[in-house]
């Protein structure tokens, strides 16, 4: 057996680089191959499913080995970045022929989940943004910076706590966050928990620094400087195309936190995970990868500025009004390809001559959008108009240079148009002229010699040669052919004639070939000159396509152009949920009105499970949303408010990645909406209380309604199954009962899917199991147990939740509230003796618990963990 005693000197190297990307896969290019090695090889050969091998199989310690195609290599690299992986591509960074010892190989580029730039059509309209977050501990401020690599696009914002960080950051779907040093431990622990990368870097002084100019605090300095350091170090490519950063504030726009977003399915569908049945999948009808990606970047942040909201649906509604000019927009956007990350291409330097000839392509439509504009001749796309710059310098440039239909690789000729470059052009015709002189040549020897199958041929190793085949040998003239290779069937010759053609037309095909590359790489640097001027024009289509969306989705789906006032009126006449009236079509679809006058706070809605109550709380939200994107809206008519923050908590289910309950999800979602909720908000409550105990649902659900309608005044939807709410409207002057119609029909229960005013006279739940097929035994005992309940205890829970409802006298007490959570009779002394180490403890907590000081949703927070800890004693 062989025995191994040092590594060779490749492998040598390999460590060597490996060592500096200890959390990557190495991919490390051997010829016309990336092998991965050691550990990387055996995971590799798992996740990407290829065949395991090893390298010195003969020694004590063979090396697990397993290799990839160079030139298949980025869906193998794909595959693991979508996993969360990081790849380390190292490349030969010299030419084999002129090392000395080993080729010299670096790492090229540190592709991770938040610096792939894929140009996948299922990606193409979807952000994939790397995030950046540091903190200034003294002021307690948190700077986060975001940048989306394949568009450049950079911005900025300060943030006052972790929470508000980690929601940016799940609102922003960040695959990978970058943290200096060992800060933000607690943060990483819940990104990690989310299954979010965590990358670490050192802010670091950057060459271009007026990209952070922008910025004004040094905690958005930071931040910036920290994200950028990351992805020069990672990327090793131009970053020519990053924009200079734009700093914003969250609250700048219409806040929707992730629970909200996620429970009301704007971007992704809660059981599938995909854009089809979300709000998303309605409005998308962009024509345009930018609009795509425009249109996402609208929905997450709507706005607060009437005017701003007003200047989109003057937009919206000239083009709804212009059917025949909105089409020829349409038209002419289908043709005009992802211009921002065509940049980004131009950029790194890896576009090729198709993608140029998509860019020039792309600008040729520029004239006809601008058209269009010119006839709608209307002053409020005049700011767009500016924008539309058609490049058309930049468009004749590349319509010069580059043919028509120009082949995938950049090095092997074929790219540059005819007339261009003299000298290209002199390299061609002697190229062209040795074809021709040998194909006469390989006539004029047929004649000569009688050989008809006579051919001049071409390898890599003899160059050009005259074949003959061994049985017509005997034809050929003795010593006009030099010999340079014998076959079984076959001699090859070659003359002085031939030798001498070859070289002029190798020399002609390899200079030709250097000079073309080197034609387009001049090119390319111009067009880089110009990336400014191309992601403004970017911008300027990406925005028309959205409102063009808008537009056309307006028309088809009959959505109405809302109205918004300053005195919290609610108005909405036969509103629709626009996805559910996707899916059920709109003759199926019972529309709903919503009023809300200024004085109105809170409307309790009761009615049957499965009824509608849900559907009816998010189409409010759905239209809201709409109505502040600048959007039309789903109604016959919309007056509305503008909200500054939307609050939902719709559905129920275990947070398991936290380890909390139901009945905590549902806690911490309210309070949410209870600590920062202002009387512009709005907060949508549905069926609070499930997930505990019918007297402490009660209870809560009561002191929340109370809370809200006292302290807060926001505009609230509440819903619930708790039947003894529906007298608080006696006592809360803001408060008005509504209720999803149902009916009895020969012993069925009939949804009228109807909003009706006044209370629900029962809950219909033994119907509802009765539609969803429970047996008639199971329900007909249900019917007799349900009434025994009613008549034992029915009076009982009424008196107990109306003891609290009066309104307090004065605003700034929560007696009142805290009356639910005080048991009625004196306690009795406790022999501590008795008590364990838990109960102990927990005595004391409560002992030293500040109730005066304490909000009644951070107290039930508090007896819902001392529960827990003695539930597991």
């Amino acid at each position: 057996m062989v025995k191994a005693t040092k590594n060779t000197a490749m492998m040598e190297q390999y460590q060597k680089i490996k060592d500096q990307y200890p959390d990557a896969f190495l991919f490390y290019r051997i010829g016309d191959f990336y092998e991965l090695f050691n550990d990387d090889a055996v995971k590799g050969a798992q996740l990407l499913e290829l065949t395991l091998t090893a390298r010195n199989r003969n020694a004590d310690d063979p090396i697990p080995m397993c290799g990839v195609p160079h030139h298949s290599a980025q869906n193998y690299i794909d595959t693991l970045v979508d996993q969360g992986y990081k790849v380390a591509i190292c490349e030969q960074v010299e030419d084999p022929k002129l090392a000395k010892g080993m080729v010299k190989r670096e790492v090229v580029q540190l592709v991770t989940p938040g610096t792939q730039t894929d140009n996948h059509a299922e990606t193409a309209k979807v952000n994939n943004y790397l995030t950046g977050v540091v903190v200034d501990e003294n002021q307690h401020q948190f700077g986060l910076a975001y940048i989306e690599l394949s568009t450049g696009e950079l911005k900025a914002c300060q943030l006052d706590s972790q929470d508000a960080v980690l929601n940016e950051i799940i609102n922003l779907n960040s695959k990978e966050v970058v943290v200096a040093g060992e800060q933000l431990t607690s943060l990483t622990a819940q990104l990690e928990k989310l299954g979010i990368l965590v990358s670490h870097a050192e802010p670091a002084p950057i060459a271009n620094e007026q990209l952070l100019a922008g910025l004004r605090s040094s905690v958005l300095h930071q931040a910036g400087e920290l994200l950028l350091t990351y992805v020069t170090e990672t990327q090793k490519r131009n970053l020519a195309h990053i924009q200079p950063a734009v700093q914003y504030q969250p609250n700048s726009f219409l806040k929707l936190d992730h629970n909200s977003q996620y429970n009301l399915e704007l971007t992704k569908n809660i059981r599938t995970g995909k854009k089809a049945g979300t709000l998303l999948g309605v409005l998308d009808d962009t024509k345009t990868a930018m609009g795509g990606r425009k249109l996402k970047q609208w929905l997450d942040r709507p706005l607060l500025q009437p005017q701003q909201i007003e200047t989109r649906q003057r937009l919206v509604k000239t083009l709804l009004e212009h059917y025949y000019e909105r089409n020829e927009l349409r038209e002419a956007l289908v043709q005009v390809y992802d211009l921002e990350r065509l940049a980004g291409r131009i950029a790194f330097g890896g576009v090729n001559g198709r993608d140029l000839m998509q860019l020039a392509t792309s600008l040729a439509q520029i004239p006809k959008v601008k058209h269009v504009l010119d006839e709608l001749d209307t002053p409020e796309f005049a700011d767009l108009y500016q924008q539309l710059d058609d490049l058309h310098d930049v468009k004749e440039l590349i319509e010069a240079a580059i043919v028509s239909e120009p082949p995938i690789s950049v090095t092997e000729g074929g790219v540059i148009k005819p007339g261009y470059n003299e000298k290209l052009d002199q390299y061609r015709d002697a190229m062209q002229n040795g074809k021709h002189w040998l194909a006469d040549l390989e006539a004029q020897e047929r004649q000569a010699t009688g050989i008809n199958n006579l051919k001049v041929k071409y390898n890599r190793v003899f160059g050009y040669f005259i074949e003959v085949s061994k049985v017509n040998l005997a034809k050929l003239p003795e010593d006009r052919y030099s010999r340079v290779q014998t076959l079984a069937n076959a001699e090859r010759f070659t003359t002085p004639e031939l030798k001498a053609k070859e070289t002029i037309i190798m020399e002609a095909q390899e200079k030709s070939q250097s000079l073309e590359y080197e034609l387009f790489t001049q090119l390319r640097d111009q067009i880089k000159q110009e990336i400014p001027r191309v992601q403004k024009l970017a911008g300027g289509i990406a925005s028309l396509d959205v409102l063009q969306s808008f537009a056309h989705v307006s028309e088809r789906n009959q959505f109405v152009q809302p109205t918004f006032n300053t005195e919290h009126r609610l108005q909405i006449t036969n509103g629709r949920h626009p996805v559910v009236e996707t899916v059920l079509g709109p003759q199926e679809y019972v529309p709903n009105s919503i009023e809300m006058d200024p004085e109105t706070q809170v409307l309790l809605i009761t009615g049957p499970n499965m009824s509608g109550k849900s559907t009816y709380m998010r189409q409010l939200a759905l239209i809201v949303v709409l109505a502040q994107m600048g959007c039309f809206v789903p109604a016959e008519a919309a007056e509305l408010p503008i909200f500054d923050q939307i609050f939902t908590r719709i559905g129920a289910a275990d947070d398991l990645i936290s380890g909390k309950s139901t009945f905590m999800v549902e806690m911490k979602e309210a309070n949410q909406a209870l600590q920062t909720a202002t009387s512009d908000s709005l907060i949508l409550l549905d069926e609070l209380g499930r997930g505990t105990s019918t007297y402490d649902g009660v209870a809560l659900a009561q002191a929340i309604i109370e809370y809200i309608h006292n302290y807060i005044h926001a505009k609230t939807l509440f819903s619930t199954h708790y039947h003894e709410l529906t007298d608080l409207d006696q006592e809360l002057k803001h408060l008005q009962n509504i209720h999803v119609g149902a009916v009895e029909k020969d012993g069925q229960l009939v949804f009228l899917h109807k909003i009706m005013p006044g209370p629900a006279d029962k809950s219909y739940g033994i119907n509802v199991a009765r539609l969803a097929g429970l047996p008639d035994q199971l329900l007909e005992r249900a019917q007799t147990v349900l009434d025994q309940l009613e008549a034992e205890n029915g009076q009982h829970v009424t008196t107990q939740v109306r003891q609290s409802s009066q309104e307090p006298d004065t605003p700034t007490k929560t007696e009142k509230q805290l009356e639910l959570l005080a048991p009625a009779p004196q306690p009795q002394p406790v022999n501590s003796s008795k008590l364990t180490s838990t109960e102990k403890q927990l005595l004391k907590a409560i002992k030293q618990t500040d109730l005066m000081g304490k909000t009644p949703l951070e107290l039930m927070n508090l007896v819902y963990q001392w529960q827990q800890q003695l539930r597991k004693d």
